[in-house]
C-alpha cells in the first residue's frame, strides 16, 4: 500500500483539487501568453482541437454510441452558454491582471444560486439571499464600476462566470438523462465546431513557440478537469468547493513572476468578501444536508419503532 492509498478520501479529493488548481491556473496563464498575439476565438479552437487529440480515446470507445442523446436541445444550450463561459473568462485573462480575472470569476457560485431558483425550482432562505448580496458587493468592489479603475473586462469576467453557473445548472439535468462520455463527446466536438468559423477568421499562423504554448494549454485543461472529476470522486463537495479559492494565491503569485502585476486594495478587499460569502453559503447548505439526513433517519427509527 502506497502513501496515498492511505490517505482519507476527503484527504485524497484535497490532492486532486490542489493538482487541479495549479493546471487551471496553468491554463490562465497560458492562456495570457498567447493572448498577446493570437485572438482569443483562435486560442479557443486551438485549444478544443488539442482537447479533442487527448479525449479521443475515451470518445473511440463508445463511438457511435457516445454522440446518442436523450436531450439534444439541452446539450446545444449548453454548448452555448460554455461557449459565453469560455469566451468571457479567457478574454478577462487575457485584458486584466490574472487575480483581478481569477477573483471577478469567483461569483460564479451566486450565479449557480439564483439559476438554480429560477431553472431547478430550489428553495432559498435569507441567510443564502444574503450571502448572495454580500458577494455581490465584493464584486462590486473589485469591478469599481464609475471609476476610473473600472474595465469592460471585468464585466466580461462577469459574463463568464454567469455563463460557467449556466453550465453547471444544465449539467445537473443532463447528468440525469446522458452519460459521462455523451456529455464529453459533445461538448468535445460542439465547441471546436462552433469555434472554427471566428477561430479561422482570425487565424495567424502561430510561431513555433506558441504551438509549444498551445500544446501546454491543451495539456492543462486536461489534467485541470481530470483532477477536478477525480477531486469530487474522492472529496465531500461542500468541503472542495470552500478549498478552490486556492486558484487566486496561484493566479496572484504566477501573475507576480511572469508579468509583475500585483493585486490593487479593491481587489483584495472584494475578493476576500466574495470568498467570505461563498463559503458561508457552501457550509451552511452542508450543515442543512446533515440536518435533514438526520431528520430523515429520525423518522425511520420512530416508525420502525412504532411498527407491528
Amino acid at each position: 500500500m502506497n502513501w496515498f492509498d492511505r490517505l482519507s478520501d476527503n484527504q485524497k479529493g484535497i490532492a486532486f483539487l490542489l493538482f487541479a488548481s495549479i493546471g487551471f491556473s496553468l491554463m490562465a496563464l497560458l492562456i495570457k501568453l498567447l493572448g498577446q498575439h493570437l485572438h482569443v476565438t483562435q486560442i479557443l479552437l486551438l485549444r478544443q482541437a488539442g482537447m479533442l487529440v487527448l479525449v479521443l480515446p475515451a470518445i473511440a470507445r463508445k463511438f457511435p454510441g457516445s454522440l446518442r442523446s436523450s436531450r439534444p436541445g439541452l446539450q446545444i444550450l449548453r454548448m452555448a452558454f460554455a461557449v459565453i463561459a469560455m469566451l468571457g473568462g479567457f478574454t478577462a485573462v487575457i485584458r486584466l491582471p490574472l487575480a483581478d480575472a481569477t477573483a471577478i470569476f469567483f461569483a460564479k457560485s451566486f450565479f449557480v444560486t439564483i439559476f438554480a431558483i429560477w431553472v431547478l425550482g430550489e428553495s432559498v432562505g435569507v441567510y443564502r439571499w444574503s450571502a448572495v448580496a454580500v458577494g455581490f458587493a465584493g464584486v462590486l468592489i473589485m469591478v469599481q464600476p464609475g471609476t476610473d479603475n473600472f474595465s469592460i473586462y471585468s464585466l466580461a469576467s462577469l459574463a463568464g462566470a454567469a455563463g460557467a453557473a449556466a453550465v453547471m445548472i444544465t449539467l445537473r439535468i443532463l447528468a440525469q438523462h446522458d452519460s459521462a462520455d455523451t456529455i464529453m463527446t459533445w461538448s468535445a466536438l460542439g465547441i471546436g465546431l462552433v469555434m472554427a468559423v471566428p477561430g479561422i477568421y482570425f487565424w495567424q499562423w502561430p510561431s513555433a513557440a506558441e504551438w509549444i504554448l498551445l500544446g501546454a494549454l491543451a495539456v492543462a485543461s486536461y489534467f485541470g478537469q481530470k483532477g477536478n472529476i477525480f477531486a469530487y470522486k474522492y472529496g465531500e463537495a461542500s468541503l472542495l468547493a470552500s478549498l478552490d479559492y486556492v486558484r487566486l494565491l496561484w493566479a496572484t503569485l504566477l501573475g507576480y513572476l511572469v508579468f509583475g502585476d500585483i493585486p490593487g486594495a479593491p481587489t483584495w478587499i472584494g475578493a476576500a468578501i466574495v470568498i467570505a460569502a461563498a463559503v458561508f453559503m457552501i457550509y451552511r447548505e452542508a450543515r442543512l444536508r446533515r440536518l435533514r439526513a438526520r431528520d430523515v433517519k429520525i423518522e425511520k427509527a420512530v416508525e420502525r419503532g412504532l411498527g407491528p
